[in-house]
């Protein structure tokens, strides 16, 4: 039995780190591996995107579209996987299957904030399942087994018309 103060990394297994600008000798000595003089031999450099005061092409190009600042991050799940999940006995095709049972069985390691129900593979189970989301092939792969498709996910408000 090995004792705490005789622990060890396996051999080989670290490296140690380059020290720089500790001489000739030691092969990064000098300059450091930075090259000669100019600012970007120098520390505290950050000039990604600067292009010497002219306004930098990423902020010359046009804005387009829109970019959702607090997006849904559903946990995807396959038709595919579900019927794997039955057939290995993980999965009761008795009960209904929602995000919990399913984080229960191993499909899933999380729900997130829902999960989405694709449409990979063929679906031989009647099942009656409880999602947020669902694609189409989906659903309809879940309707032709006589399986029942449960969607919880709000269904968008109309814009209201201006009179």
């Amino acid at each position: 039995m090995t004792k705490l103060n005789e622990l060890a990394p396996s051999p080989g297994s670290t490296k140690k780190r380059m020290r720089v600008g500790r001489g000739p000798g030691s092969g990064k000595g000098k300059t450091a591996g930075r090259g000669v003089k100019g600012q970007k031999a120098r520390s505290g450099v950050a000039i990604a995107g600067f292009e010497g005061g002219q306004m930098p092409l990423h902020m010359r190009m046009p804005k387009r579209g829109f970019n959702n600042p607090h997006p849904r991050d559903l946990a995807e799940v396959n038709l595919w996987r579900l019927e794997q999940a039955i057939s290995a006995g993980k999965l009761d095709a008795g009960k209904p299957i929602d995000g919990a049972a399913l984080v229960a069985a191993g499909v899933l390691r999380r729900v997130k904030d829902g999960v989405k129900l694709l449409g990979k593979g063929v679906l031989t189970s009647k099942l009656e399942i409880v999602v947020f989301a669902a694609s189409s092939s989906a659903a309809a792969a879940v309707e032709k087994a006589g399986g029942k498709l449960t969607v919880t996910k709000p269904e968008p408000v109309a814009a209201a018309s201006n009179p």
